[in-house]
């Protein structure tokens, strides 16, 4: 079946789960550029439940279907609680400029729901490479009075699946591959489950982290599978009780918190476990990336167990983050203290350790447990030594290579964070 005969019906899906929740407002939006193609009947979706007297509703989309879907959004707050979206067929972006306008910041969005499950053995395909490389093919069957050949996609890129103001948010065993920016995101959200998950792009591809997490608490991603063209997982600004466990990252640039700060932000991460994970093949292992003139704290973070296998720089610490070619000098910076390294072990093509803080606000309580760290001897790769600057703490055991760069101790002064530093 062609795309040019599948139907565009995920709209009667949401519309679908509307009027099984039983409430008078819960609302599901398509983007303005939404169209429907020749049409599938809502028979395609089976709707299991009738979402009376507290029970869930239940969407299933078949294995055997495709749907060729534009921007959409589905919200509460009114929605009765433990929606489930069981996706076992496969869900693609629509293509071509007049779906997306001047541009939208995500695609499939759920947004101030209270227990929402997407499970399945389906796949989210975001067709990336359509703005990947700029290019304009467009499916759209009423092609008149349009120049294909002129057409562009919008700078503005979407995520492909991205949860907002939400709790006990579950998202298991489907895949997500090629979303044009980020992959999966959750803003604002508590009580995050992840798992069993597969999410691909190519290394190439521009932006496109695997996992984004901002403003959320109390989540959990394991038994996941993330490769892609920017950070694997990344934890920003507002996140704490971050679990990461028995995840295979790469290729991409790793798994970072960061960058924090930007605009001379206040940021504040606290109490993030990241362990028993497999790096391969990516930028950097585990990252604490800052931009210079920002104000906060990040504290209380342990990266434990992680295997690095070609990774260019394992153990990273960058308050100096610049994505350009330059940044302007500031003095003030977000601090870092309480960060453990456990069992770091693997191979490194550029350098093992990189620890650059800041001179005003010095990384403090860094400790190194059992780091074996070699170079992988290859010609096209040239290594060197760990570097630090005003980077303290401590060394359980001895680390290989050594890192003797490391100013054992607290920073001079016993220093206190100002007051707009504490979070």
């Amino acid at each position: 079946m062609s795309l040019g005969q599948k139907g565009l019906a995920i709209l009667l899906t949401f519309v679908s789960l509307a009027l099984s929740s039983g409430v008078s407002i819960c609302d599901a939006r398509s983007g303005r550029h939404w169209r429907q193609k020749n049409g599938p009947s809502t028979t395609m979706f089976r709707r299991k439940g009738k979402g009376k007297n507290g029970e869930a509703s239940t969407i299933l989309v078949p294995s055997e279907l495709e749907f060729v879907v534009g921007p959409i959004s589905f919200s509460g707050p009114n929605c009765k609680p433990n929606i489930l979206f069981q996706l076992d067929g496969t869900i693609i972006a629509k293509t071509g400029a007049r779906a997306w306008g001047s541009g939208l910041l995500q695609w499939l969005e759920f947004t101030k729901l209270n227990g929402i499950t997407i499970q399945g053995s389906g796949v989210i395909n975001g067709r990336g490479q359509e703005w990947w490389a700029n290019s304009d093919p467009n499916d759209d069957d009423d092609m008149d009075a349009y120049n294909q050949e002129l057409e562009k996609m919008p700078q503005i890129k979407p995520t492909a699946l991205r949860f907002y103001g939400s709790s006990n948010v579950r998202v298991t065993g489907i895949s997500i591959v090629n979303s044009s920016q980020c992959h999966l995101k959750f803003n604002s959200c508590q009580g995050v489950m992840v798992h069993n998950l597969t999410i691909s792009s190519p290394e190439d591809s521009p932006n496109t982290d695997g996992i984004h997490l901002q403003n959320s608490k109390d989540v959990n991603i394991h038994h996941t599978n993330l490769a892609c063209g920017d950070d694997c997982i990344s934890i920003q600004t507002g996140c704490s009780g971050i679990n990461i466990h028995n995840v295979n990252c790469g290729p991409g640039h790793g798994i970072s918190i960061g960058g924090l700060g930007r605009y001379n932000t206040k940021a504040c991460v606290s109490n993030i476990t990241v362990r028993d994970v497999n790096m391969f093949r990516t930028m950097t292992g585990v990252r604490i990336k800052t931009w210079q003139g920002g104000s906060g704290l990040v504290q209380n973070i342990r990266f434990s167990n992680i295997q690095m296998s070609e990774v260019q720089t394992p153990i990273m610490i960058d308050q100096f983050y610049c994505d350009r070619t330059a940044c302007t000098n500031q003095t003030s910076a977000v601090a870092v203290s309480g960060v453990q390294y456990e069992n770091i072990r693997g191979t490194f093509t550029i350098k093992p350790a990189h620890f650059a803080c800041s001179d005003s606000s010095p990384c403090s309580e860094i400790t190194l447990t059992g780091i074996q760290l070699s170079p992988l001897v290859v010609l096209q790769y040239h290594t060197c030594g760990p570097f630090c600057w005003q980077a303290f703490g401590e060394m359980s055991t001895p680390t290989v290579p050594p890192i003797p760069c490391l100013q054992l101790g607290k920073p001079g002064g016993n220093r206190v964070l100002p007051n707009h530093d504490v979070c």
